[in-house]
């Protein structure tokens, strides 16, 4: 009985480390790093949240709204077009850090869609990938003002690797879990 508990124990902690409906496509392309950074995104994001509340506590009541916000599924809407986006920095350096509104464009190439943020200093390009129903993966490159962006796994400074979740037909954002600068956790937060 002991043995079944633990080998039960053992397969369903080896199905948590890969994502539940993933297409598979994503697995060739992640690296190593960022599979890591998504396997601890649970503790990560929660330790970032915890150091958040030390934030302005305006700022910190717009992330908690954020956060509440139900989720729902990705499968009925297109989210092609252009957004107003915004990133929201927490733990790390700083407690928390909300930015203004930027832009962004959401494009479908027909392998699916394509994020580029388009307007500030700091942005991002890169590619969605089926996760579940209300889950994507976000495969990206981070980039400064015009530099161009360099293909996904040209290494730790500018890969990116997150989590998108959509709220309602006019919101969604995506978090990136340990980036490589100045936070624990990054949301990138769009709405139309």
């Amino acid at each position: 009985m002991r043995f079944r508990a633990l080998l039960l124990s053992v397969c369903l902690g080896a199905g948590l480390t890969l994502p539940a409906h993933a297409d598979g496509e994503v697995q060739k392309l992640i690296t190593a790093a960022d599979k890591t950074r998504l396997d601890k995104y649970g503790e990560t994001r929660k330790a970032a949240l915890e150091e958040a509340k030390a934030g302005d506590p305006a700022e910190v009541k717009q992330l908690d709204t954020l956060l509440a916000k139900p989720l729902v599924a990705f499968s009925d809407k297109d989210l092609t077009g252009t957004w107003k986006c915004r990133t929201i920095k927490a733990g790390g350096l700083s407690p928390l850090v909300i930015y203004g509104w930027f832009n962004c464009k959401v494009s479908d190439d027909g392998s699916g869609w394509r994020l580029e943020k388009i307007s500030g200093s700091q942005r991002t390009k890169g590619r969605f990938f089926d996760e579940s129903e209300k889950r994507a993966i976000y495969l990206g490159s981070f980039t400064v003002n015009e530099d161009p962006a360099k293909p996904y796994g040209s290494g730790p400074q500018s890969d990116q690797v997150g989590y998108a979740f959509r709220n309602s037909a006019t919101e969604w954002r995506i978090e990136f879990p340990a980036p490589y600068f100045e936070s624990k956790l990054d949301i990138m937060e769009f709405k139309r």
